[in-house]
């Protein structure tokens, strides 16, 4: 695939972040978050039980007031910093919270007032009458048009995802990628056109796969990449593999589901293969950067996942098996873990 002249880290941004004014909105407007913290400096799990938030979205709020420097956190208990003490809080003369009250009945911010109570994921992109984004991929129109939008990202992200390989690593001395969930096939496209000796299968269950097969014909991939119908979550990973692609695929799912997945990658990889591993990553104490943080947010909004901090993802590599954990960036906010079995 052709690589671009020009960086589009920009424009990625703005569709990445979309959805992250929705959920200040509905912290400042629906639940005066900032007055009540400001008032009782709290734990995670003190906010979750203050208001009877669920965790997962209580997580990605706080990573983004963090990026954002709206609050601060001292060990574990989290507290309002000066620009959110007088911007955020009630009763202040520069309180911003007027400003913010035109956009309460966005239905995005709607959804975010659900999301955090309940953990569960909305409708994606707030369609009613359609079931959230796991249920709707099941649909052959719904696995069109979605496919057809991460396809379009991938074209760039993993260009500059195989290149950074070639770079970094020695995966080229492997011969067969399993590309776990691997949508349209971008991907693995993508690392058979930088790494000639490779070939590589795309992981990935009906209704999709008849979508896969069609982008793999575009592309001229059929010789050299083909498609394996299978759900990652219920059927095992085809064995005989030395290299493992999850691409924006982890970060879909919370925490079980992640490690659940990474372990069935150990148990079926062969041994000394490659794990690869490509999203974007909060940094280590998950305090930013802010471009992932706001990206988190429509993650949090539409599945039952969010934007990982590199620690975390680290700790669960390593808790399935894997060695000689790596970490670098690549292009649009997304970096790379690539570790061995």
């Amino acid at each position: 695939m052709k690589r671009p002249s020009t960086d589009p880290t920009a424009i990625y941004r703005y569709r990445d972040g979309i959805y992250a004014v929705d959920l200040v909105t509905a912290a400042i407007v629906e639940f005066d978050f900032f007055t009540w913290l400001d008032s009782h400096p709290a734990t995670l799990t003190e906010i979750c039980r203050h208001f009877a938030f669920k965790e997962r979205p209580v997580d990605v709020m706080l990573t983004l007031f963090l990026a954002n420097s709206w609050v601060q956190k001292n060990e574990d208990v989290f507290s309002v910093t000066r620009l959110g003490k007088e911007h955020l809080v009630a009763g202040t003369p520069w309180c911003i919270e007027p400003y913010y009250s035109s956009l309460k009945d966005r239905p995005i911010c709607q959804d975010f007032i659900k999301v955090l109570k309940t953990g569960q994921p909305a409708n994606w992109s707030g369609t009613q009458g359609q079931g959230d984004w796991h249920d709707e991929m099941g649909k052959d129109d719904f696995a069109k048009y979605f496919t057809a939008a991460m396809d379009s990202r991938g074209v760039v992200l993993g260009g500059a995802l195989a290149e950074r390989l070639l770079e970094k690593t020695e995966i080229g001395l492997g011969k067969r990628v399993l590309d776990i969930g691997g949508g349209s096939g971008v991907y693995a496209s993508a690392l058979v056109d930088v790494f000639p000796d490779l070939t590589a299968t795309v992981f990935e269950k009906p209704p999709v796969d008849q979508v896969t097969r069609q982008y793999l014909s575009q592309r001229g991939h059929g010789d050299r990449v083909s498609i394996k119908p299978g759900d990652m979550f219920k059927d095992a990973f085809p064995t005989g593999y030395d290299i493992h692609l999850f691409s924006n695929v982890l970060h879909d799912w919370n925490v079980k589901d992640v490690k659940h997945l990474l372990t069935n990658s150990a148990e079926t990889m062969a041994a000394g293969g490659w794990l690869i591993v490509h999203e974007a990553f909060l940094n280590e104490d998950k305090s930013g950067p802010l471009p992932v943080a706001e990206y988190s947010t429509i993650l949090m909004h539409s599945t039952q996942g969010r934007c990982y901090g590199t620690s975390e993802m680290r700790s669960f590599i390593e808790g399935a098996g894997f060695s000689r954990v790596d970490h670098f960036e690549t292009i649009a906010d997304r970096s790379v873990f690539v570790a061995r079995r």
